[in-house]
């Protein structure tokens, strides 16, 4: 579930390992460009980090966020 906190939404995800985490942050990239968001996202080895936020509406969440939100939870969940 993601937790809204500090003006941004943030998950985490883990994976069986670095590829499928790989795997998983290639296929958000695409969703990522098509939606003409900027995420911060971090990862180490099997886990990605998201902190969510709309920096042209003052780095606030937006539903813009929400959006992309669900989005990686779908990518997510195809995944699994």
């Amino acid at each position: 579930m993601w937790q809204e906190e500090d003006n941004k939404l943030k998950k985490s995800f883990t994976f069986k390992d670095f590829k499928e985490a790989f795997r998983f942050m290639t296929e958000v990239a695409y969703t990522v460009d098509e939606m003409d968001h900027h995420p911060y996202w971090t990862n180490m080895y099997n886990k990605v980090e998201f902190e969510l936020n709309t920096h042209d509406a003052g780095d606030v969440v937006t539903d813009k966020d929400r959006k992309l939100a669900a989005a990686i939870d779908e990518i997510f969940e195809k995944k699994g």
